[in-house]
C-alpha cells in the first residue's frame, strides 16, 4: 500500500500525458519506438503493462495494431480513455504489473513494460513484474522491459543538482560504490546493468538489444528542446547510432532490455 500511494500522490501532481511532447522527452519515446518497430509485423497483439497515459499505446492503435493496456493510476487511466479514437482497437483496465491474474499466458506477440519496473523497489517485486511480463507472452514474442539508470542519477542528482552536499539522502548512498537505494518515497527504482543481468538470470529468454534510449539528452536538454527539426532529426540518427553501443549505454538516464520469450 505505501507503494501505491507514494505513486498516487506523483501521478496526480505530475501531467504525465506531457512527458514526450517536447523534443527532450521525444527522444526516449522515438528511440524506444523505433526498437520495438524492429520486430513488429501486422496481426500481432500487443500489451502495454503500466501503460500511463497511452502514448504508446495508442501510437501503436494508430498504426492498425490491436493493443490492450493496463494501467495502476486512476487519474492515468481518465487521461488515457480521453486519448483514445472511436476506431483504435484498444482495451484499458486497471492492474498492477506484479499480479496480472486477469491476462491469460502465452497471449501476446509482443510486450510492454515500460514504467513499472522505475517503481518496484524490492527484488521479489521486480522478479514479479518480469515474470508476469514473460508468462502473458508468447513463446517466441518479445519483452521491452525499461529502467531507470543508477548512475545517470548520480550525475544528475547528486552532483549537477548538488544533492550529495545536503547529508538528507546520505541513507540512501553507498558512498564507496554510488549505488542508490530507493524507497516508495523517492518514487524512482534505479539500475545498473549488472543489476538487470542478476534479475534476467532467473528467466528462459534470449537478450536482443540492451539500450540507452535517450543517451546524455537530459543534460544537454535546453540545447536539445531548441534544435531546429533537421538538426533534431541529425541528433536522433546520431541516437540511434550509439544508443547500443557497449561503451555508450551507461551514459543514458534510461535503459531498455529487450528479449525473447525462449
Amino acid at each position: 500500500m505505501e507503494r501505491i500511494e507514494a505513486l498516487k500522490g506523483y501521478y496526480e501532481t505530475h501531467n504525465e500525458d506531457i512527458r514526450f511532447s517536447n523534443k527532450r522527452g521525444m527522444v526516449e519515446f522515438l528511440t524506444t519506438i523505433n526498437y520495438i518497430e524492429k520486430h513488429l509485423k501486422q496481426g500481432m497483439r500487443i500489451l502495454e503493462i503500466g501503460a500511463g497515459t497511452g502514448r504508446y499505446s495508442h501510437y501503436f492503435a494508430g498504426q492498425g495494431y490491436e493493443v490492450d493496456a493496463i494501467e495502476l493510476m486512476e487519474c492515468n487511466i481518465e487521461m488515457f480513455k480521453a486519448n483514445t479514437k472511436p476506431n483504435e482497437k484498444i482495451t484499458i483496465n486497471q492492474g498492477d504489473a506484479i499480479n496480472l491474474h486477469s491476462v491469460p499466458s502465452d497471449l501476446y506477440d509482443i510486450t510492454l513494460l515500460l514504467g513499472p519496473m522505475y517503481h518496484l523497489y524490492t527484488e521479489k517485486d521486480q522478479l514479479a513484474a518480469l515474470s508476469e511480463a514473460i508468462r502473458v507472452t508468447k513463446k517466441g514474442g518479445i519483452v521491452f522491459a525499461a529502467y531507470c539508470n543508477n548512475d545517470m542519477t548520480v550525475f544528475h542528482f547528486g552532483f549537477l543538482k548538488g544533492n550529495f552536499k545536503s547529508g538528507l539522502h546520505d541513507n540512501l548512498v553507498d558512498y564507496e560504490t554510488f549505488k542508490l537505494s530507493s524507497n516508495p518515497k523517492e518514487v524512482f527504482s534505479l539500475f545498473r546493468k549488472e543489476d538487470v543481468d542478476r534479475l534476467m538470470s532467473n528467466f528462459q529468454v534470449t537478450r536482443l538489444h540492451y539500450i540507452g534510449t535517450d543517451m546524455i539528452t537530459r543534460f544537454i536538454s535546453g540545447a536539445v528542446d531548441e534544435m531546429d527539426d533537421e538538426t533534431f532529426q541529425k541528433y536522433m540518427k546520431y541516437i540511434l547510432c550509439i544508443c547500443e553501443r557497449n561503451d555508450m549505454v551507461g551514459a543514458s538516464s534510461h535503459m531498455l532490455d529487450i528479449f525473447r520469450k525462449d
